[in-house]
């Protein structure tokens, strides 16, 4: 896993990757705001995950202003799905933040990512008030966790 900025090579393919799949699954792409700025440490990072040298796995966090750590942009390539590239990456993002000092972290998708709100559950998540972008859909679903310390 290596943390890189939001306009990396990698990322940018990885973010493409992964808007093609919201088009796949939400009928369009994310047009939540991203403010390159936020996810620079401390404030937040982007991270990749590499096989063979080739960037296969994408996570990020970003500081909000009530102190809560927001994932964001979690992606897997699909020829690498279900090797544990998504834990792994939440896992490695989850450190970052506390290391951060960050305590609580939290997630906003939609009922309809059921892939990735299985992910989430298992790895501790539950459900609490919407918050975010996409706050008034009645599809969103936000779930957050308090971090290790």
């Amino acid at each position: 896993m290596e943390p890189r900025p939001y306009d990396h090579p990698d990322v940018q393919q990885l973010v493409e990757g992964l808007q093609e799949l919201y088009v796949e699954i939400y009928g369009g792409r994310d047009d939540s705001p991203i403010d390159r700025s936020e996810f620079e440490l401390p404030r937040g990072t982007f991270a990749v995950a590499y096989e063979a040298g080739h960037p296969v796995a994408l996570g990020a966090w970003r500081l909000l202003p009530d102190g809560r750590a927001e994932l964001k942009r979690m992606y897997v390539r699909p020829d690498r799905r279900g090797r544990g590239l998504s834990r792994a990456v939440l896992t490695w993002l989850e450190g970052s933040a506390s290391d951060a000092g960050v305590t609580e972290m939290v997630i906003e998708t939609n009922v309809a990512h059921d892939t990735a709100i299985r992910l989430y559950e298992s790895a501790g998540y539950r459900p609490i008030p919407a918050y975010g972008h996409y706050a008034d859909d009645p599809g969103t679903v936000s779930l957050g966790r308090t971090l290790a310390t």
